[in-house]
Parts: structure tokens; sequence; C-alpha cells
């Protein structure tokens, strides 16, 4: 099982332990088991501080984790850097500090990125018009919008088409670019502002033309080698083109060195890396998301404060990368600050509101008084960080060992074979002709990996998702003392994103549901067994 992730104030627990402590073996060991630990988990990057010497309280972390828990969203990581140390970091386990995330849209702001690398190159400019790179992918007739659609326009979500065209294209045909060029402008590109996650797919296309390499290739030399980024991946069309708006995996620590990098206007190690000009162009207002509505409502939204180069600006004159569910890169240049966030939530705009109720008071001018205690709290309460398995108190278990063909559902499961064994529950699920074996640990997470594609908002697209697998996950299930029925939890630890299977058995009969994390409730697939036979 994987272990929980050590705080940055883990040597500050020592003198507990030690005085539970009652032998000078046992010292030594515990000695050599926290040193052990504080190495594995430190930050490869930055230098580490307890809160109070860079002007942050610690106390106010605390109540940040306690506003956590008492939401309604899953934070699965975040880490704060004030100063360029790291005060505070945490992943609830079964989430770990070298395990990658599914970025979603947080992916853009590295395609901006490259766009900035490109023009610094003079590969291209932001002027320059998106038909220049596409001669043999557009229509037949090219009109005058489309005519005059440049790289800015793109970047700043002005293509002027409507409606979006991302929830229709990336799943009816491989030709992507074609197809983007193909769908109709109707606004002027450049005046009105619609989130288009095809253009950044484009932007990505227009970088593989003019260098030769996908988006990821591109970056490796110029951007992550630099930082010390390492095991990333990134999602690619039918095509060979990284999907550029979304599908990147990085870890966590990364997303905090991405946004020092652009807090520290494009310096790394006392190297210009990007240009600041590029930084300052990126990261500043370009476009009004919501012209025309009323003050009050801007002053509660960091949705309406402008948006720029694939970043947006937020309340507090900072900014950020935002990713789908809640992957944030937030950066606060008045405070010296970045904040990196992987979770899942419904409500960006909530959680985005626990930052600026608890961790924003808690960035102070100058030092902060020391304060062993809060340190001590704030140290444990890292630690502890969790997200509860299936089963805790469970006790009756319906032993079963059957396998049950499954009526034609939208879900191509043909069959459900459940199996307890030796405290474990192996479950088959057999989708079209491929069998997938998953087990499950009761009252824990159990680690493993699947080739089972999991719960996201890009299932059925035409891509090539193989380079994702093999899937990591964490698997736990519980018997329901209410109704008599198993459910199943399949936690996709580098996405945010779980997938839950409830078994209502009787006899030989099994009703069953298929729930994804993101749907919140809704949606559930019905499945229905024809029949059961036992499990040779």
């Amino acid at each position: 099982m994987p272990a929980t992730s050590q705080p940055v104030l883990c040597r500050e627990k020592l003198p507990c332990v030690i005085r539970r402590t009652k032998s000078l073996f046992t010292i030594a060991l515990v000695l050599l088991f926290l040193n052990t630990r504080l190495y594995a988990q430190k930050t490869t990057a930055f230098p580490q501080a307890l809160p109070e010497t860079e002007g942050v309280s610690a106390a106010g972390i605390d109540s940040f984790l306690n506003g956590v828990a008492h939401s309604k969203h899953e934070f699965h990581s975040f880490m704060l850097l004030r100063h360029g140390k790291v005060v505070a970091e945490g992943w609830w386990n079964p989430y770990r500090p070298d395990l990658r995330h599914s970025l979603y849209s947080c992916s853009k702001s590295f395609t901006s990125t490259a766009i900035g690398f490109a023009v610094s190159e003079k590969r291209l400019s932001v002027n320059d018009k998106v038909i220049s790179f596409f001669p043999k992918s557009l229509p037949d007739t090219v009109k005058p919008y489309l005519a005059s659609l440049t790289i800015k326009d793109l970047l700043t979500m002005s293509a002027g088409q409507e409606p979006d065209p991302t929830g229709t294209i990336p799943f009816k045909t491989d030709d992507w670019v074609k197809a983007f060029l193909a769908t109709p402008i109707i606004h002027q590109p450049g005046t009105k502002f619609l989130y288009n996650t095809m253009a950044t797919f484009t932007l990505s296309a227009i970088i593989q033309k003019v260098t030769g390499q996908k988006v990821i290739d591109y970056l490796k030399p110029r951007l992550f080698d630099p930082l010390g980024i390492k095991g990333m991946d990134w999602e690619v069309s039918k095509m060979g083109i990284n999907t550029g708006g979304w599908g990147l995996r990085v870890k966590t620590e990364d997303l905090a060195k991405m946004g020092q990098l652009y807090l520290q206007k494009g310096m790394w190690k006392g190297k210009q890396m990007l240009p600041q000009e590029w930084v300052n162009e990126a990261t500043t207002f370009k476009i009004d998301q919501a012209p025309g509505v009323a003050q009050s409502r801007k002053d509660s939204s960091d949705w309406m404060q402008g948006y720029c180069c694939q970043f947006w600006r937020c309340r507090h004159n900072a900014f950020r990368a935002d990713g789908a569910f809640g992957q944030y890169i937030i950066v606060m240049p008045d405070q010296d600050a970045v904040l990196a966030i992987t979770s899942e939530t419904a409500d960006m705009q909530d959680e985005l509101n626990l930052v600026w109720k608890y961790l924003l008071p808690a960035l102070q001018t100058g030092t902060l008084p020391a304060d062993k205690a809060s340190d001590e709290a704030l140290s444990q309460h890292l630690a502890a960080l969790s997200l509860p398995p299936l089963g805790v108190g469970s006790q009756t278990i319906p032993l079963v060992n059957k396998t049950y063909t499954v009526k034609p559902n939208s879900l191509h499961i043909n069959s459900i074979t459940l199996r307890y064994d030796h405290s474990v529950y192996k479950v088959g699920l057999r989708i079209d002709t491929t069998l997938y074996n998953l087990n499950f640990a009761l009252g824990e997470w159990l680690p493993g990996e699947t080739a089972m594609p999991g719960p996201s908002l890009l299932n059925g697209a035409k891509e090539d998702f193989s380079i994702l697998q093999p899937y990591k996950i964490d698997c736990s299930f519980a018997p329901s003392a209410a109704d008599g029925s198993l459910q199943f939890k399949i936690r996709y630890i580098e996405s945010p994103h779980t997938e839950t299977i409830t078994c209502h058995l009787n006899g030989n009969t099994l009703n069953a549901t298929v729930e994804y994390s993101f749907n919140y409730g809704r949606n559930k697939i019905e499945l229905t067994g024809t029949g059961a036979s036992a499990d040779k």
C-alpha cells in the first residue's frame, strides 16, 4: 500500500517520537526512518522552510486544510511556495509525490509557453495567419474571417467560432485541424471571447508544423529539462499531434516549478530561460470574458478578471493556469507565492474561494515569530492527509464465486466475475473481447495497474490512448449491511477521477450500477445480469 506522504515539517515531530521510545536501539531506528522518509519525500527543485521564516502562518495553512476537509471538494495534492521555498506540501493518500496527474486544460499554459519559445526563436509571430500553416487543410472557400484568423486570436480564445467545436471535432474525425478550419467563424476574430480548446490544439499543430516536433518534444530541452521535469507524457491525436489543450500529465512539484518560472519572469537559476516579454504578454489582460456584466459579479468571480494567452487573470492581482475539476497553478506576484493544486471538484470557484479565504491572509510580510505548536500541528495534519477507502468498520462479507453474463449496455461490458479470495475481492470485467482483472481490499487501498481506460471527459475521442497505459489504480471494496450489495471503487491515481461499481446480488441475478466520480451521483449506468454460473 502506498505510504502517506511526509510533510515538510516532519523533523519537528522528532522530540515527541523520542519521548515515546523506550530504548536507544529503537530511537536509532526511528531517527533512521524519519531521515530516510524526509529525504525520500523532499522536493528536488526547491529548498524547504518553516512557514514562519518566510512570513507564512502555519496556523493559517492548517485552517486551509480544515476548510478543505469540511468542503465538498476532493483534494489530491497541494504545494505552497513562498520566496521560492516550499513551506507546505501534502498528498491525500493514496496520491503520492511521485505520481503524475492529468491536467486537463492546465495543459494549455504549457502549449502557450511553447508558442513563446517559438516566438523568441523567430519561428513564428503571434500575428501570423493560421491558414498559412495548413495550405492543404483549408476548406474549398476561405472566407474573410478565416483568412484573418491569427495565432494571437487562438491564444486569447477569440477565434470567433460559436458554439465551441471541442465537443464534436475530437469525437467525429481523425483530422482535427481540417475540421477546425472548416468550422464557420461568425464573429470577427479577436473581438469576442469563447473558450475553445480546439483553438489550443491548433496551436499545438502549428508548433509541430514549424518545428517538426510534437509540443512535448519541443519543450523538453527548453522547459522540461532545465526545470528538472521528468516522466511527463501528453496525449496525442490519431494523426500524431499532442492534444495541446488537455492531456499533459506531470507531478505536483512540476506544476509548482512552472509557476515559479512565471513568477520569476522567465528566470530559472540565474538564467533567462523564457523571455520576460513573453511572460508579460502571456499573463496580462487581453480580452474581457464577460463584457457588460455588473462589476459586483466580476468582483466575486475568478472567471471574469480577464483572459490572457492561455492563462487566466485572478482576483488579488494573481494569475493562473487551470484545468477541469480543479488542477491549478496559481501565481501571486504581490505575495511572491505559488500554489499548485490537484483535485476533483464540481465547483472550481468555490475551491478558489478557499485559497483566498485561508491562504491569502496567511501570507504576510517579513518573517513571523516562531510558532512550534502550530508547526507541529500542521506537520501532523499534513502527515495524516488521506481519502478513506471503502469498508472501514465493515464486518460481514458476502462470499461470491460467480460469473454473471450481462445484457447489452453502453459500456460494452459482457460479463462480470466476482470471486472472494483470501481477503481480496477479485473482479473480472469482460469488455468486448478483453478481460480486465481487478483486485479490491477491504478497509484499505490496494495498489495495482490496469489497461482498462478510466473515466475521462475525452472517452470516445479519436486519440491514441496507448501512451497512458498501464493506468495506475488503487482499489477498495465494501459490503452494505443495509441491502447486502457490494461496492467496488477504482481510483485512477494519475487522474482526477474514480469509478464505482455497485453490485446487488440475488441468487443468480445481478443488478449493478457503474458511476463516474465526475457525474457526482448522476447518470449512473445500469447493468443487468441474465444468469450466473460457478466460476472455475
